[in-house]
């Protein structure tokens, strides 16, 4: 059976790499992976924050059903993982670097746990929701960006350690492996090395749609804006931050020619398929919104590029799929059975262009006074907010989400409010998250 190689990164938007149509950034690497694979234009993530996101595919569940609705990690009860899945059935898992799951990463089962990144207890305590909690301090995110020698430094130890792990670990195994790699770049701050740096002396631009739109002035995205501070940013911070996110994704795109060219090294690519994804995106200034925690397109999508048996190269998936295909991929590409109670399609089994399937994503976290739901199928895209008026894209012809049609066209609203209510009841999981948050304050 083949083996697995992921990379998984940490915040990528897909808008901002060559083979999602970026004409600038230089990714050499995603662009030979999408070459040799598949492109899967419309991938998403569970919950536009690293914690519910990274737990919700670590479980194959919902971030609602484990109730990890923030990047707080107390009170978080423990659930099986797809390493400990995997390895059960004679798969050897491998799991390199940042973990910041339900549980720590010692105790998720896999067959090696190498440089797990753990989030301290209790986390993020800034999750408060009525009142809203205000990030005091947070405009000085906006320094957080130049050129520095010392950039990277964890994620270089992290590639470092995988390529190892390939190069002498391989060899001994006489069964299909799974190695996962996290890094934690293009995460804010986008510190760079200084050659990555100097690749973007223009790179440092504004965005192009602004805090005065529709989309900016709901209430969930300014009470986001509120909680950040960013209101606060100045023009050179916003340009010099927008730089440095070019230079940082760079700096992924050669950790995934590391594990490439290792990979072909060994004479193990044609054994192996290859994968690149992130937990989610960034807003990166559009509507004046920074970092994550909205479920706008630019912070829930993620790029996912697979490459290696099963997966025909060149190939463009238009069909919605989620980091819970992702982590079902693995069962798949290994020959392991997925647990029943899994969710997740493996990717080399979805349709090109299947515009009935729907994917759904949530967010509970901070920055906002509600619990806020989304659901896509085909060109349309319903965010329900709790407290809040909802909101209908037609993506084919807004793909910038800039226009809410929500009340001019009710029929498709209704329907993809149905769809929504298979997954979830909005209002019974707003209020549970609610108990839960403050249950969770409670004990610090």
């Amino acid at each position: 059976m083949p083996n697995v190689v992921l990379l998984m990164s940490d915040e990528h938007n897909p808008r901002y790499a060559s083979p999602y149509g970026h004409t600038a950034i230089q990714t050499p690497a995603m662009k030979r992976l999408a070459r040799e694979g598949v492109v899967f234009d419309a991938a998403y993530c569970p919950s536009p924050l690293c914690l519910p996101s990274r737990s919700a595919m670590m479980a194959g569940k919902r971030v609602h059903e484990l109730q990890t609705y923030s990047n707080c990690n107390a009170n978080l009860d423990p659930a099986p993982s797809y390493g400990a899945a995997l390895a059960q059935q004679g798969v050897h898992t491998v799991y390199v670097g940042k973990t910041d799951v339900y549980a720590p990463g010692d105790s998720l089962g896999f067959s090696e746990m190498v440089l797990p990144g753990d989030r301290a207890w209790p986390g993020d305590v800034n999750h408060r929701r009525n009142p809203m909690t205000i990030r005091a301090g947070a405009a000085n995110r906006a320094k957080g960006y130049g050129p520095r020698e010392s950039a990277a430094a964890g994620d270089l130890r992290c590639v470092d350690a995988a390529e190892q792990w390939l190069r002498h670990s391989t060899p001994q195994l006489d069964r299909p492996w799974v190695l996962v790699v996290n890094v934690t770049n293009p995460h804010f701050p986008h510190y760079a090395s200084p050659d990555l740096w100097d690749l973007y002396p223009q790179g440092g631009d504004l965005p192009a749609y602004g805090p005065e739109l529709e989309s900016a002035r709901h209430p969930y995205a300014i009470s986001l804006r509120d909680h950040f501070e960013t209101h606060d940013f100045a023009e050179d911070d916003v340009r010099g931050l927008r730089r440095g996110y070019l230079a940082c994704i760079s700096f992924v795109d050669r950790q995934l020619d590391r594990l490439m060219t290792t990979l072909e090294e060994l004479g193990l690519r044609d054994d192996t398929v290859v994968m690149y994804t992130s937990d989610h995106g960034e807003m990166l200034g559009k509507f004046g919104m920074w970092w994550k925690c909205s479920l706008y397109e630019d912070a829930v999508r993620v790029p996912v590029i697979a490459a290696g048996p099963g997966f025909k190269a060149g190939t463009r998936v238009t069909t919605p799929v989620d980091l819970l295909d992702v982590q079902a991929t693995l069962f798949a590409v290994t020959g392991a059975s997925q647990p029943e109670d899994r969710l997740g399609t493996p990717l080399q089994m979805i349709p090109v262009d299947d515009r009935d399937r729907v994917i759904f994503a949530e967010y509970h976290g901070h920055g906002t006074r509600g619990s806020s739901f989304m659901v896509r199928r085909g060109e349309w895209k319903l965010i329900y907010h709790v407290g809040a008026p909802p909101q209908l894209f037609d993506l084919a012809s807004d793909p910038e989400e800039l226009h809410n049609v929500h009340d001019a066209c009710q029929v498709p609203a209704a329907e993809l409010e149905a769809a929504l209510r298979e997954f979830c009841s909005p209002e019974v999981e707003h209020s549970r998250a609610e108990a839960f948050i403050e249950a969770q304050l409670a004990v610090l």
